[in-house]
């Protein structure tokens, strides 16, 4: 994947148009980007700054089809999403685990009333299930949960949902598209669209690095950029009116003290009624998450006091060991494309996740809502619309049967490096060719310098933070470490990328005031000594 050599074919002018142009790389694009490339399509994604660099690396980390959708009756949604659950598990299993969930139960009815809506759960999986449902006594919970706050514990019940790495599997999916003949470009922004009559019949774009402005002609254009989508189609036609809003999601990030086990909490009801998640992930705990109506969307959104606030007491109502400002190891803010609610309403958690297709005059097609784990199937619905209203042609998918990039049947989530899945043995080796490469980023975490050179060379990765935040997962995790990392991190990228001493220099101080708003409490970066080991 050399960006350069992308650049070029997706802009030679003698090349024929493309059969879709797909504007944003997140979830909902690179879905329709996969879907194309499986029916054999020519397809273009262009991301105006680094994939999943919004929404999509920001998630809670789970692929599941949603315990709180089935409480709003909305059995369709999670019927999708549950057999999407169990494709992604078997075409992507060394970024999709299976997940025990426990929900603790304080009443006498807690456990009867869960384990049969969860039983419907199950059912809804069919052959995709990932594990029955089952009531547990006080003592299996306790085992299981060793840190849940035990005073008046009557039992829990188990359920099964998948965790993944959501940045991790943008980046495969790029590396997926490019290898069934699609091209896909981070920080090259979409400027406007091109009309032939009213119709749309490709877009201006600008590549953020060099500066140099074209156009690309495509038979279908489609906008999948979340919570950015009205942006696009006010470029289509001036008076749009706005339809999405977002709403913010917050996750605070903790050390696996506080749930030391395998297993994951989830809180059914919560103060604000929603549900509460504790997830491990990379040998830390995610927790959240919030939902907090916004009048604005910005692509690093922060974190609201009330949020942290309302994390940390539920957190602390249901832990022994109580979390408090202190150990939030990293706080990040996600921004859900919720349809902006009608005139007096402001409630957006009523608001369903299925995705809605919206097909403009000049043939936009708009792409909004919907949630990661069914992102497969809104992209496979997203061309069978561009097939009909644009023309593009008339082939069958096959992206359910697509193996992901990185695809590996046995994957040992204890090894640091699994989320490289088959692409690690080429990581390690890369580490052999100099002895600096073997040496670790951090003397508390595995990863080692030959990352960054492999992240550059086969991932993309143009920035410090487009490392340190989606290729490795440092800024989620600790962002204390990943303003110690960034020096190194920005030695080995401009070494890699031809970039000069400026390049670091600024590079680390963009960084370090970026993952700064990734932290309670501002930290200067010490000077590291990093060891050969790996």
């Amino acid at each position: 994947m050399k960006r350069a050599e992308l650049l070029k074919s997706a802009t030679n002018n003698k090349r024929e148009p493309w059969d879709v142009i797909i504007i944003g790389g997140g979830a909902t694009g690179l879905g329709a980007a996969l879907d194309a490339v499986s029916r054999g399509y020519k397809a273009l994604v262009l991301e105006k700054s680094d994939f999943a660099k919004g929404t999509s690396s920001r998630s809670t980390k789970l692929v599941h089809g949603g315990v709180r959708y089935l409480a709003q009756g909305d059995i369709a949604l999670v019927r999708e999403a549950l057999r999407e659950r169990g494709l992604l598990q078997q075409n992507a299993p060394h970024l999709v685990q299976n997940e025990v969930f426990v929900i603790p139960g304080y009443k006498w009815w807690t456990k009867y009333y869960y384990t049969l809506g969860l039983t419907m759960y199950d059912l809804l999986s069919g052959k995709l299930s990932l594990g029955r449902s089952k009531p547990i006594s006080r003592e299996e919970t306790i085992r299981r949960l060793p840190t849940i706050k035990k005073e008046g514990l009557r039992g829990g019940v188990i359920y099964h949902d998948g965790q993944f790495d959501d940045s991790r599997l943008s980046i495969n999916l790029v590396q997926t598209i490019v290898e069934h003949g699609g091209v896909a470009l981070n920080y090259v922004e979409v400027k406007g669209l091109i009309k032939d009559g009213n119709k749309i019949s490709g877009v201006k774009a600008l590549d953020r690095e060099t500066g140099q402005t074209f156009e690309l002609k495509a038979k279908s254009v489609i906008n999948a950029t979340g919570v950015f989508v009205d942006e696009i189609m006010k470029m289509d036609k001036d008076e749009h009116k706005e339809m999405v809003r977002p709403s913010q999601g917050v996750h605070l990030v903790l050390d696996k003290s506080f749930l030391p086990g395998e297993d994951a909490i989830m809180i059914p009801k919560t103060d604000d009624g929603r549900v509460l998640f504790a997830v491990p992930w990379h040998d830390k705990i995610v927790v959240g998450t919030t939902d907090t109506p916004l009048d604005e969307h910005s692509l690093e959104p922060v974190a609201l006091e009330e949020e942290i606030e309302f994390i940390l007491q539920t957190a602390q109502r249901y832990l022994a060991k109580k979390p408090t400002r202190d150990d939030v190891k990293s706080v990040f803010a996600g921004l859900r494309p919720l349809a902006a609610p009608q005139e007096g309403d402001t409630k957006t958690k009523e608001i369903s996740r299925s995705h809605k297709l919206i097909v403009s005059e000049s043939g936009l097609i708009t792409i909004t809502g919907g949630k990661w784990t069914t992102f497969r199937k809104m992209g496979e619905d997203t061309i069978d619309k561009a097939e009909k209203v644009n023309g593009i042609g008339e082939r069958k998918s096959t992206s359910e049967s697509m193996k992901i990039h990185g695809y590996e049947e046995e994957t040992d989530y204890s090894n640091p490096f699994y989320f490289y899945g088959s692409d690690q043995n080429d990581v390690l080796q890369l580490a052999e060719e100099k002895v600096a490469w073997s040496e670790n980023l951090h003397p508390k975490y595995a990863h080692i310098k030959a990352e960054v050179i492999w992240a550059a060379r086969h991932e993309m990765a143009r920035t410090v933070e487009d490392f340190l935040a989606r290729r490795i997962r440092m800024l989620f995790l600790d962002a204390k470490a990943a303003i110690d990392m960034a020096p190194a991190v920005a030695e080995l990228m401009a070494k890699e990328l031809e970039y000069d001493e400026e390049w670091i220099s600024s590079q680390i101080e963009e960084f370090t005031t970026l993952a700064n708003r990734y932290l309670l409490k501002s930290y200067k970066p010490e000077i590291l000594e990093t060891n050969n080991s790996h």
